[in-house]
């Protein structure tokens, strides 16, 4: 056996069947937020790690970000998120853009964090905001869009399900538990643990960090009423738009779902699986109203989410929802008949492409069985013969490996002739 060397821990390689369903998913992506109205924006794989020390926690920056110092000495950082470099680049020119701005990206993201199913070092994310806007009908715009990819790539109802709570319904609810202001950080953090946990133990926790036996009562009562909503105007404003939106049917609210203790100020919603083995969200993201402040922009409101591409392929895969892909693009392989003839097949191959075919030349003379076994491996049915008499004739040989029949047409008709074969498979 060689010694091959193997990729980094925790990176992924895209051979063309991968690199396929990567393409997919950011293709989905691209047609649902553009089908709403969002543009595509980037920003560097690179960044100083300053901009997550502003605005990122401390075990993100210290822990999982894959730093590095560069000739110049300032210490530079894979991009572990996104949200600070967008909060650079709408507060260098927050006085130029036109708002609401709706943006939205596809790109690699890097975290140093323990491998699991589900979760890799190096993944690809889906991110999308609405910044410049603060209310319940803009929440309810990115829930629809991301309702709209799950439907988009096959996913019902019966299969996945987008979990909504409101962080100021929360607080409202704590306030009328009495517990304190001090003591909400960490409730919160308590129902976020909740699934996490044996009931037995979650309880014990409770009354360790200082619930007393009847706010642990409330708490749970509060935690199982599904009709909590209601108490909140922004919620019914929100329901309200997603019936209007025609995606009602994919949410539901959720009082266990919290989000980002230090990040989130509104609606927070996280998408999962409920009908597979993976306990993971798909996606997930909320309202902020923070986001400019730790970078030196004024303050602006947004609403936003993410999805990174890991957790999706895998629910896509145990569905079977993952559809094939064509092995090529190419639908038409001419042959190379002899090196004398090359540059013919070469001039008809260019001619083919001309009119609008996808079309592969065999890179050299070789004997046709084995350019034939070449082509129906890569799924391609129209291969054309290109040898002395069809030269001198000015006529082609047509090859349908699909049926295994074969015709000897004037060059003329060959875009016609090979939209027929291609309209039968």
């Amino acid at each position: 056996m060689k010694n091959i060397i193997p990729p980094v821990k925790g990176t992924r390689d895209f051979y063309p069947e991968q690199m396929a369903v990567r393409t997919w998913l950011y293709s989905t992506a691209r047609r649902v937020s553009e089908s709403f109205g969002y543009q595509e924006w980037e920003a560097p794989m690179l960044e100083s790690l300053n901009l997550y020390a502003a605005k990122s926690g401390e075990e993100l920056v210290k822990k999982q970000s894959y730093v590095f110092t560069d000739r110049g000495g300032e210490e530079i950082t894979l991009r572990p998120e996104l949200t600070p470099s967008l909060a650079r680049m709408i507060a260098q020119k927050q006085g130029e853009l036109a708002f609401p701005a709706r943006w939205w990206s596809f790109g690699p993201f890097w975290r140093y964090e323990k491998m699991q199913k589900g979760r890799s070092r190096e993944f690809f994310q889906w991110n999308i905001d609405m910044l410049g806007v603060n209310s319940p009908e803009a929440d309810a715009e990115l829930v629809a869009i991301a309702a709209g990819f799950l439907k988009a790539v096959g996913l019902t109802p019966g299969q996945v399900r987008i979990y909504v709570n409101n962080r100021r319904l929360m607080d409202a609810e704590f306030e009328r538990l009495e517990i304190p202001d001090e003591k909400k950080p960490g409730v919160s953090a308590l129902v976020d643990r909740r699934e996490k946990m044996e009931p037995a133990a979650w309880e014990a926790y409770a009354l360790e960090i200082g619930l007393s036996v009847p706010q642990l009562d409330g708490l749970k009562s509060l935690l199982a009423d599904s009709r909590a909503w209601r108490r909140s105007g922004e919620l019914v404003r929100l329901f309200a738009a997603l019936h209007a939106l025609g995606v009602a049917e994919y949410v539901e609210f959720d009082p266990n779902i919290m989000r980002g203790l230090l990040y989130y100020t509104g609606t927070v919603f996280e998408a999962f699986d409920v009908s597979g083995s993976l306990r993971r969200a798909i996606l997930g993201g909320g309202r902020y109203d923070n986001l400019l402040r730790d970078v030196g922009g004024e303050p602006l409101s947004g609403v936003g989410f993410a999805m990174g591409d890991v957790v999706i392929s895998l629910v896509l895969q145990e569905l079977g929802l993952i559809p094939s892909f064509a092995t090529t693009p190419a639908t038409v392989l001419v042959t190379v008949f002899s090196q004398e003839l090359q540059a013919e097949s070469l001039i008809l191959a260019a001619q083919l492409r001309q009119s609008g075919f996808n079309v592969t030349c065999y890179p050299e003379a070789a004997k046709l069985p084995k350019q034939f076994k070449f082509a129906d491996r890569m799924g391609i049915k129209a291969v054309l013969v290109l040898g002395p008499d069809e030269v001198a004739q000015g006529r082609v040989t047509l090859k349908d490996l699909g049926s295994g029949t074969q015709e000897g047409i004037e060059r003329v008709t060959i875009p016609q002739a090979v939209t027929r074969i291609l309209e039968r498979h």
